[in-house]
């Protein structure tokens, strides 16, 4: 059977190249370039480790490689949404999280110029889902059954705008300083953190940003932590009790991490990913996540954030 919509994704969702060929997703590239360097240094175009293996690209940041990135040209989203246009197949691009990133912002640029060219009934869509990496992997797949199980293309914006608040995420860094390098963490609390061996969990929050969850002392606490995390609050049907496991050049930890849940529940089944070099440039080696559906985000936000949110949809 014909779907009755087309996804669109971008590698900055760390599913394999084979996964996305597999299920008929279309995925747009980041680059990674180290500015300065007269060969380019580490560089190159996130394609799912085709180029590179994740080893060789994690032990050249662990040598002080400092990559960093870009997001798909403005001609790369329009040769990506002319070409599932002419399939005839009405296309949803699942964007990666406009809250630390701009492609959001670049893929609907090029949306208007193609309804001013085309027409604003063109049926082609575009959903910032407000996360990334290891969550937009578990995202991604849910929205594949989801697909397959028929839904149309607006069927898929109205899911996928509200099925973003249902994904929770937990995940660590092994050094800080990769996140306050590209701004994303103040240095100060970086230094602080390096040396007290503290490890924060991080999150998105409701506008796609990174925020802080909690900290442990030492990594093996951590990935506990992470552990509990989930037993709390994941869902646990048939479908949804799936932990999406993400590491950087880490594999020996998922192992641990894998174990602790299934002390707590057995049932549970894992999408276990490699942090691609897009989400690698800026969390360095060692990073680990889980993620998993869970009930309304929305819910569990402050009384003021709840008032924001309301002041954003007008």
């Amino acid at each position: 059977m014909t779907a009755k919509c087309k996804i669109i994704t971008d590698h900055c969702c760390d599913l394999s190249q084979e996964f996305l060929d597999e299920n008929d997703v279309e995925a747009l590239s980041f680059s990674y370039a180290e500015a300065g360097e007269p060969d380019g240094g580490l560089h190159g175009k996130d394609d799912a480790w085709q180029s590179i293996s994740s080893h060789e690209f994690y032990e050249a940041v662990k040598n002080g490689a400092h990559p960093m990135t870009s997001q798909p040209s403005q001609l790369d989203f329009e040769e990506m949404f002319r070409h599932c246009l002419d399939t005839g197949i009405p296309t949803v691009y699942l964007c990666f999280s406009s809250g630390i990133s701009g492609c959001y912002d670049g893929a609907m640029a090029v949306l208007g110029r193609l309804k001013e060219e085309l027409g604003d009934d063109i049926p082609l869509y575009v959903v910032d889902i407000l996360c990334g990496s290891t969550t937009q992997s578990l995202f991604i797949a849910e929205a594949i059954r989801q697909r397959d199980k028929g839904l149309t293309a607006e069927q898929m914006v109205a899911w996928a705008q509200e099925a973003r608040y249902y994904v929770w995420t937990a995940f660590i860094v092994d050094d800080l300083r990769y996140l306050a390098r590209g701004g994303r963490m103040p240095k100060g609390l970086a230094t602080v953190g390096a040396k007290l061996d503290v490890k924060p969990l991080l999150t998105w929050d409701l506008d796609g940003k990174l925020a802080f969850m909690g900290v442990a002392r030492g990594r093996k606490k951590a990935i506990r932590r992470m552990a509990d995390f989930f037993v709390k609050n994941h869902n646990s049907d048939i479908f949804s009790n799936v932990a999406a496991i993400g590491n950087a050049d880490c594999e020996h930890d998922v192992e641990r991490l894998e174990s602790l849940i299934l002390r707590s529940d057995d049932s549970t089944m894992f999408l276990e990913t490699t942090i691609g070099p897009t989400i690698g440039c800026h969390v360095g080696p060692g990073m680990m996540s889980c993620c998993f559906w869970g009930p309304d985000r929305r819910k569990g936000a402050s009384v003021s954030d709840q008032i924001a949110g309301d002041v954003r949809k007008g």
